[in-house]
C-alpha cells in the first residue's frame, strides 16, 4: 500500500518546481527554469493557453486534423493544470478572474438558472425524516414507512436527530477548510490519482476522462475496512476525520436495518447477508467561489457508486436532485434545491443498492452548481465494499415474489471499475449491468 508522507519543506519544494517545469514546458515549449514564472502568473498563463486550447462545436473545424490537434491541446493542458498539484483552489489564489476553457461544459449540461439561495423554495421538496422516533414500535414504523417512500420515489431524504453531534459536524466541515486553504506546497504531497493510495488529494478524479473538468477539488480518505495510520492523514484533518467516520458509520448501519425493514426483510439482512457495511470512504469536497459559475458547475450530474451516501454540507447551497415531474405537463423530470437544514444530514441511495433492492429503491442522478460565492464545502460518506474483497465481492438483485432480476450479477471491482472509466459524463453507470 502506497501511503502519503506527511509534507516536508525541501520535498514539497521540489515537487512545485517540477509542477511548474511542466506548465512552463506546455506553454512556452521550454523547460528554462533559471526564469521560471511564480505560480500565480504561471496559471495565468495556463488560463490563456487553455482559452486557445477550446473551440465551440460551431467554430472548430471538421477535418482530422483539425480535431486531433484541438484533442492533443486539451490534453497537454490538462496535464499542465494536474501538474501544478493545485487544484482549482490554486487558480484561484493565482487571481484568475475567467474561467479557463477545460473548464468549460455544454450549454444544454449547464443550470438555465442563477445558482439557488441556501432557503430557496420549491414546490417539489426533499423529505426531512425525524429519527427521534425510533425509541418506540409506532414511532419505528412510521420512520420506516417515510425512508421506504423517499427511497422508492425521491431516492433523498434528510435525517435531523441522528446521533452526530452538531460538534463534529461542525468541527468536519472546519477541518476541510482548513486543509484546502493552506498553502499548496502544504497540500501538494497528498495530491494523486493512484486509488491504491489510502489518502489521496486531486481535482477531478475522472480529469483525463469526462467531456469538461469541474471547478472542485477533494481529498479522499479510505476509512473502513482498513483505515489508514493516524500519519497518513494530513494534520488540518488528522482525529477529526476518524472521528466523523465513526459516528457517520453508526449512523449508517441504523440506516441499513430500516431500509431492510422497508423491504420488508429482518433488519441485519442489508448489512450481514447482502454485505453493504464492508467499506467506508470520506470524501470531502472544496468548491472555491467561481468567477463565472455560468460556464461550468461544481460536479456534474450523476448517480452515486455506494450503497448509501450520508452527506455533510454546509450553508451555502448548489446541490440539486433530478426528480420526477409530476406537475408540470411537457416536463418529465426537474431539478430541485437540497437546502441546508440546520442540524441535517443528507442520505441518499447509491447505485449498488438500486441494484441489489431490484429497482426497489431509486439512485437519482444529482449535481452540483457552481457559485460565486462559497468557498463550498461538504463531506460524503459512501459506504460500499473496499479493498481485497471488492473483487470477490458479488452483488445481485433481490428478486421477490413473481418479479424477474433487472440486473446481472457483478463484482463491486467490476461496478466500479466501469464507473471511473466512464467518468461523471451524465449517464448511470447501473445501464451497463441492466438486463
Amino acid at each position: 500500500m502506497v501511503q502519503a508522507v506527511p509534507p516536508n519543506r525541501s520535498n514539497v519544494q521540489a515537487c512545485t518546481r517540477s509542477s511548474l517545469a511542466s506548465v512552463c514546458a506546455c506553454i512556452y515549449g521550454h523547460h528554462n527554469t533559471d526564469d521560471r514564472p511564480t505560480l500565480a502568473r504561471t496559471t495565468l498563463h495556463l488560463q490563456s493557453n487553455l482559452a486557445r486550447s477550446h473551440r465551440a462545436p460551431g467554430d472548430m473545424s471538421t477535418t482530422g486534423a483539425a480535431t486531433s490537434t484541438a484533442g492533443d491541446d486539451r490534453r497537454r493542458a490538462l496535464q499542465a493544470f494536474d501538474d501544478t498539484k493545485a487544484g482549482v483552489k490554486g487558480l484561484v489564489d493565482a487571481g484568475v478572474t475567467a474561467v479557463p476553457a477545460i473548464f468549460h461544459h455544454p450549454p444544454d449540461s449547464l443550470p438555465l438558472d442563477a445558482p439557488p439561495q441556501p432557503h430557496h423554495e420549491h414546490r417539489f421538496t426533499i423529505p426531512v425524516i425525524d429519527l427521534a422516533g425510533l425509541g418506540t414500535p409506532s414511532g419505528r414504523a412510521s420512520v420506516v414507512g417515510a425512508v421506504r417512500e423517499a427511497a422508492e420515489t425521491v431516492g433523498f431524504f434528510q435525517v435531523v436527530n441522528h446521533g452526530v453531534p452538531e460538534a463534529a459536524m461542525s468541527e468536519m466541515l472546519a477541518a476541510v477548510r482548513r486543509f484546502n486553504e493552506e498553502p499548496a506546497d502544504a497540500r501538494a504531497p497528498y495530491y494523486s490519482r493512484d486509488h491504491g493510495r489510502r489518502v489521496r488529494y486531486t481535482s477531478n478524479f475522472d480529469l483525463f476522462q469526462s467531456p469538461a473538468a469541474n471547478w472542485r477539488d477533494s481529498i479522499y480518505i479510505d476509512m473502513a475496512p482498513e483505515p489508514p495510520a493516524p500519519q497518513e492523514i494530513p494534520s488540518a484533518l488528522r482525529g477529526v476525520a476518524e472521528e466523523y467516520a465513526r459516528l457517520a458509520r453508526r449512523l449508517y448501519r441504523e440506516l441499513l436495518e430500516l431500509l431492510s425493514e422497508a423491504l420488508a426483510l429482518r433488519p441485519g439482512h442489508l448489512e450481514e447477508d447482502a454485505a453493504c457495511l464492508d467499506g467506508l470512504n470520506l470524501a470531502a469536497h472544496y468548491y472555491p467561489a467561481c468567477p463565472e459559475p455560468h460556464l461550468t458547475v461544481g460536479t456534474t450530474r450523476h448517480s452515486d457508486p455506494s450503497f448509501l451516501t450520508v452527506l455533510l454540507q454546509d450553508d451555502i447551497g448548489g446541490l440539486q436532485v433530478l426528480v420526477d415531474n409530476l406537475e408540470e405537463e411537457g416536463k418529465s423530470s426537474v431539478w430541485v434545491d437540497v437546502p441546508a437544514v440546520a442540524g441535517a444530514l443528507v442520505v441518499n441511495v447509491g447505485d449498488y443498492l438500486q441494484l441489489v433492492s431490484n429497482d426497489r429503491f431509486k439512485s437519482v442522478e444529482h449535481r452540483v452548481v457552481a457559485n460565486g460565492a462559497g468557498p463550498r464545502v461538504s463531506v460524503a460518506c459512501f459506504f460500499r465494499t473496499y479493498g481485497a474483497a471488492a473483487s470477490t465481492r458479488v452483488l445481485q438483485p433481490i428478486v421477490a415474489g413473481g418479479d424477474r432480476a433487472r440486473y446481472k450479477s457483478a463484482t463491486v471491482e467490476e461496478l466500479l471499475r466501469h464507473y471511473r472509466a466512464k467518468g461523471l459524463d451524465g449517464t448511470s453507470a447501473l445501464d451497463h449491468f441492466r438486463l
